[in-house]
């Protein structure tokens, strides 16, 4: 491969369903890079929280969390400056889902642990937003086919997609790439994998958007 990457934490996010892990891989395919995955399997309380999310909205939350930033302090431990790096999270996303999911008294609680858990983590070179309409969200979660996912609301959905889009509006801690990722297919089309590797290669700072063609439109 021809391109090189001037980057060597690479973060990729979005709602659910929109298409973080995939990419993640395959960039890590690309250049040879370590993955960061989250591992919603090994959260042992995700899916009471998915069939009763006042009941279960704390400890899901907090159990992401306590993972997220273990996973983040291996970045403290490796070379950083010889190896890459790409996560298909970013520490700060875990107060996206508290704000949707705890009542008041629960999110101060979360607030405390979450300042003490965070003090020192590492910013991404580059964060990468995919953004996709709710039914394309929706469309994606259905297609996986993961058993508790199938339970999600459309309204907490939405409130989710919500809040990630008024988040990365005002996010300038580093470089962001925000993608329009409904008409693109990672898993079956090199043309638009390879389309969108142009963009990520040629970003080194500031904020830029990809809204690639509508499909029937491509050459």
């Amino acid at each position: 491969m021809n391109q090189s990457l001037p980057h060597h934490y690479i973060v990729v996010e979005g709602p659910i369903g929109v298409g973080k892990t995939h990419l993640v891989k395959r960039l890590a395919e690309s250049f040879g890079g370590t993955t960061l995955m989250e591992q919603p399997e090994h959260n042992p309380f995700l899916e009471k929280f998915y069939l009763y999310p006042k009941q279960s909205a704390l400890p899901t939350q907090l159990s992401f969390l306590m993972q997220r930033v273990k996973l983040s302090k291996t970045l403290n431990q490796d070379d950083l400056f010889n190896d890459l790096h790409i996560a298909d999270f970013m520490v700060e996303k875990d107060k996206l889902f508290a704000q949707i999911s705890l009542d008041d008294d629960e999110l101060a609680l979360y607030h405390m642990v979450y300042d003490n858990l965070t003090l020192h983590h590492r910013t991404p070179d580059l964060v990468i937003y995919l953004q996709a309409s709710l039914p394309v969200l929706k469309s994606r979660i259905a297609q996986r086919g993961i058993g508790y996912e199938q339970h999600i609301e459309e309204g907490y959905l939405k409130r989710l997609a919500d809040t990630y889009a008024d988040f990365f509006h005002y996010y300038d801690a580093s470089p962001l790439l925000i993608v329009n990722a409904e008409q693109i297919d990672l898993v079956n089309s090199e043309q638009d994998y390879q389309q969108l590797l142009d963009q990520i290669c040629n970003i080194q700072s500031g904020r830029h958007y990809y809204n690639p063609l509508p499909i029937k439109e491509k050459k």
